[in-house]
């Protein structure tokens, strides 16, 4: 029988949306007040989350049972299987002492801890979000700072505040197809918006980050490193999203922005270096201990990492790889059973994408890295198994998380929440850009949040005289200072450092910055809206081009370039495994 969704189940807006707010209250208590463990905070979450659906919202015990459950499983396929399959990788490079060499190589660069972040965290990081997201960069990058001796939650807090700038544009362009496919604005000029919003914190976020690390002096000191690495990465983000489009910005910039540092950093390099307080003190860059062979075989892991995800990111792979290896069946009573707030059934069929998943090419790169290791099939394994048991419970954490997130999406409570943030009329711009982070706050992803709120943000412009293609860009833009507080990207980072049970102290260190930085974003878009009306691109209303945009990838692109896509991808990797092989000697099993 169905079940229509009601957004103010009170009678007053303001007291509804007061009582859907208060699981998340809660669980911005539990984390930042009690430090409770991520995964009891979550179930706990959801349980308060529960009652207030059937209790104030009147949904059937049954139906909020069957979202959290449809949450929880999105959550462990793609998501907890891109963590996983990213920490075996590292875990194994740790193993068989590859990590060691890249640990001197990288010293070689710089021994200073905060040109290291710059570089891992926020440029690297950017490439691994525009190529996969969801998780993937704050997995990796996290873990790789950790292995270089960065403090846990320092490795955590830095690369989560690194991973914002680049979000919006992560998994080639996903947030950005999403959010105007929903709203109805044309994918060109919202790509454009928030190209015109994104490449101010670009700027900022490196010296953010290290400012958050070592202080506003030592930030000072390397100011020319950090305006090199920012600068690039805003620059190329502006350009590629104003004049190509939404699916290369993060990919074009991260590599621009690696290259501009590394070269920059081989030319200038600060008087002194620095380290945290734990450490000895540096002595300047360390003399490379091993042959050029043995320093690409230990990178070469991450090489083929990077080759994987990149390919996977490209739609005529994943079209292809969907088309041959993709299960999905509906979601027995609650499918279709829920009338949303428009009068719409919503869908709920789970997609179990085998190999198009970011994980599985994760999995492949991981595979191919064991001969390049040197590691035995044993050993291989043996780090198998102790990834899964490392990772127990960040995957209850984070399926728990998504099914938080669907239970609110599917009882209303989002939508009760999105209707009172559109309630504040003339500051709207402001609160638009709090909308966003919210949605990312609770569903870890801008994708998401862009399209549960997307159109809400596209019919409250309208109704204010505003344009729409700015808010519905402020959604994005401001949603991914979210990312950092979202209890599903923190499970991850503390999942990939080995700080199991500290999430509370994570989202300690990130929530002011979350604010401050959603605030800032909030200001921007006010400006934009009233006083640099200019810097908001022109457009005509084109659903048709947004209907295409978000289109399956198998419908506007032909399976045989895909499969040629993907035999390329496995003979550059052949090639790169074979030549590891044989360049790279000394290796430690």
């Amino acid at each position: 029988m169905p079940w229509n969704i009601n957004v103010d189940p009170l009678g007053s807006l303001a007291v509804s949306a007061l009582v859907a707010a208060v699981p998340i209250f809660y669980l911005f208590w539990a984390l930042a007040y009690k430090r409770m463990k991520g995964h009891w905070a979550a179930i706990s979450a959801v349980v308060i989350a529960m009652l207030i659906s059937i209790i104030a919202y009147g949904m059937p015990v049954n139906l909020a049972v069957l979202s959290t459950f449809n949450g929880f499983i999105f959550g462990l396929w793609p998501v907890c299987w891109i963590v996983v399959t990213a920490v075996y990788i590292y875990n194994l490079s740790v193993e068989t002492k590859q990590f060691e060499i890249i640990k001197n190589s990288l010293a070689t660069i710089t021994d200073d801890r905060r040109i290291q972040a710059v570089i891992i965290a926020f440029s690297f990081g950017a490439f691994l979000e525009g190529a996969a997201g969801f998780g993937t960069p704050v997995a990796i990058s996290a873990a790789m700072l950790a292995g270089l001796g960065f403090n846990p939650i320092y490795a955590c807090g830095i690369c989560l505040i690194a991973n914002t700038a680049p979000v919006a544009f992560g998994a080639i362009g996903i947030p950005i197809v999403v959010g105007a496919g929903v709203s109805g604005v044309d994918l060109m000029a919202l790509s454009k918006m928030v190209g015109r919003q994104l490449p101010f914190f670009s700027v900022l976020v490196p010296f953010y980050m290290v400012v958050v690390m070592a202080g506003w002096k030592k930030a000072v000191e390397i100011w020319p490193v950090l305006l090199v690495s920012g600068g690039s990465f805003a620059l190329t983000q502006f350009i590629v999203s104003n004049y190509i489009g939404p699916y290369l910005p993060d990919i074009l910039s991260a590599i621009i922005s690696i290259i501009a540092t590394v070269i920059f950093v081989k030319i200038w390099h600060p008087k002194e270096s620095w380290t945290f307080s734990h450490e000895a003190c540096a002595e300047g860059k360390a003399c490379l201990q091993y042959t050029f062979g043995q320093v690409f075989r230990a990178w070469a892991p991450f090489i083929l990492l990077s080759i994987f995800v990149a390919a996977w990111g490209i739609k005529p792979v994943k079209a292809y790889l969907d088309q041959i290896a993709t299960i999905k069946f509906p979601i027995t009573g609650l499918d279709k059973v829920v009338i949303d707030h428009l009068g719409k059934p919503k869908g709920a069929v789970y997609a179990f994408n085998i190999l198009s998943a970011a994980g599985t090419a994760i999995l492949f790169a991981g595979i191919l890295s064991i001969p390049v290791m040197g590691a035995s099939l044993g050993t291989a394994l043996k780090v198998a198994g102790r990834t899964f048991n490392q990772l127990k419970w960040p995957i209850v954490t984070i399926g728990t998380i998504l099914g938080f997130a669907y239970l609110y999406n599917f009882s209303g409570m989002a939508i009760t929440l999105g209707y009172a943030f559109a309630s504040t009329g003339v500051v709207f711009p402001l609160f638009a850009a709090f909308l966003g982070w919210l949605g990312v706050f609770m569903t870890g992803s801008d994708t998401s949040s862009n399209a549960l709120f997307g159109k809400l943000q596209e019919v409250t412009a309208r109704q204010l005289g505003i344009d729409p293609v700015l808010t519905v860009a402020t959604n994005s833009s401001g949603g991914v200072f979210g990312k950092m507080i979202s209890p599903q990207s923190i499970a991850v980072a503390t999942a990939a450092t080995g700080y199991v049970g500290h999430e509370g102290d994570i989202f300690r260190f990130t929530l002011k910055h979350s604010i401050i930085l959603t605030f800032i974003m909030g200001v921007i878009a006010m400006l934009q809206a009233y006083v640099f009306t200019w810097m908001i691109p022109q457009w005509e209303q084109a659903v048709q081009s947004a209907v295409q945009a978000a289109k399956p990838a198998a419908q506007a692109v032909a399976s045989s370039e895909g499969l040629t896509y993907l035999v390329a991808t496995f003979a550059i990797s052949a090639f790169i495994v074979i030549l590891s092989r044989v360049v790279g000697r000394g290796v430690v099993r």
